[in-house]
């Protein structure tokens, strides 16, 4: 499988399944999309911004479902593996992505694996095992959390500065330079983590530098 990135806003999840892993799915495509959920009951847990629907679709009404619904992806999450099976079939029939909650391992063309995601916006990071072995996912998931810590202000940062680096006509070369050991300063990420600096104080030192520096050339 190779893992991309698919943005779902304005587009339709259409989720088979009320139990916490049906929740869980709904409030993750929630952030975006708007999340249809159909199950006949509904698990004391947050669903997002989501529709809930009660309803029990045997596998010869799945079909109607998808079509009605008209989503850009269905994730089968119900506790009955025919019903799993008639979405997933269903959903492949009509050219549409599905995310079978209960498969591991090989999957079929169409399928996508929901991975377990770390987001320091504008920066997102996810992992993956295949579905083999999501505990796996879950612990890595904790261990970068601690390192990405401070990963979205840096990317601001970078965004903003590249930026007035060029209005400034600053050369490509110089710029990549400049930007680059913003990057890698151990000084830089404690600041912006620590919250002793923030985006536009990091950027007006940089760029006080690098006028120090400039004026300095020959």
């Amino acid at each position: 499988m190779i893992p991309l990135l698919h943005d779902f806003t304005g587009a339709r999840v259409l989720v088979f399944g009320g139990g916490p892993v049906g929740a869980r799915k709904a409030r993750r495509f929630a952030r975006e999309a708007e999340v249809v959920v159909v199950s006949p009951a509904f698990a004391d847990r947050d669903f997002g911004d989501s529709e809930r629907v009660r309803a029990a679709p045997d596998p010869a009404d799945v079909a109607n479902w998808i079509d009605r619904v008209d989503p850009a992806l269905v994730v089968a999450a119900t506790d009955d593996e025919a019903v799993n099976a008639a979405i997933a079939d269903a959903a492949r029939e009509r050219g549409i992505l599905v995310n079978r909650a209960d498969e591991s391992g090989g999957r079929d063309p169409g399928s996508v694996v929901v991975p377990a995601t770390i987001r320091e916006d504008p920066v997102v990071v996810a992992v993956a095992t295949g579905g083999r072995a999501p505990a796996l996912s879950k612990y890595l998931r904790g261990e970068l959390e601690e390192t990405l810590s401070g990963a979205g202000e840096m990317a601001t940062v970078c965004s903003a500065l590249r930026s007035e680096l060029k209005a400034r006509d600053v050369a490509p070369t110089r710029r990549r330079e400049i930007v680059t050991d913003v990057v890698t300063s151990p000084d830089i990420w404690t600041a912006l983590r620590t919250g002793t600096s923030n985006c536009p104080q990091v950027i007006e030192d940089v760029l006080g530098e690098e006028s120090t520096t400039d004026g300095d050339r020959p």
